[in-house]
């Protein structure tokens, strides 16, 4: 199967192929990387769009799924890694389609706390599995060996951004 460079990349690569600025495989590498993640990005929206989700809505069901007093809405950011105006917008989102209630804690009236409804309880059971299983077929094939040597090429790739990374006031070493 041919690998799906998108035209940007392509040009880029023509570019730099063509000024001989760096190794045309590694940006080859590069691009097929980011044409892939991007492919698994589009297709996750659109299998989590069939439930009226988003990646952020999704995140949000599981934390709440075994919370039956559910938790406040700052837990809530901080355990997704997102702001408080974030978590409002997403909160809102899931309360207008029915997956959450919010209610005000037993003990102080002025706290808020978000649990799953009947049909969020069950949605996130049910596209729980079916997202594992998606995701489990997108590397259906692969041997014990071979997903952890993927998963090893993948840290060297984190290291080497880590690496690459420019320090305050010093410009990016692009030659690399």
């Amino acid at each position: 199967m041919e690998k799906r460079l998108e035209q940007k990349h392509l040009a880029l690569l023509e570019e730099a192929e063509r000024r001989s600025i760096a190794p045309s495989g590694n940006l080859r590498a590069c691009f097929e990387l980011l044409a892939l993640t991007g492919a698994i990005d589009r297709d996750c929206a659109a299998r989590l769009a069939r439930h009226r989700l988003s990646e952020g809505k999704f995140v949000l069901l599981f934390l709440l799924r075994d919370k039956p007093d559910g938790l406040s809405p700052h837990e809530l950011a901080e355990r997704a890694g997102v702001t408080r105006a974030t978590i409002t917008g997403l909160l809102d989102g899931l309360e207008r389609d029915g997956f959450i209630a919010r209610r005000g804690g037993l003990e102080d009236r002025r706290k808020i706390a978000v649990a799953l409804t009947q049909l969020g309880q069950t949605t996130a059971r049910d596209l729980f599995s079916e997202h594992t299983e998606w995701v489990a077929s997108l590397f259906k094939g692969f041997t014990d060996q071979e997903r952890t040597l993927l998963s090893d090429l993948l840290q060297r790739i984190w290291q080497n951004l880590e690496r690459a990374k420019p320090q305050p006031g010093q410009a990016a070493d692009l030659q690399g």
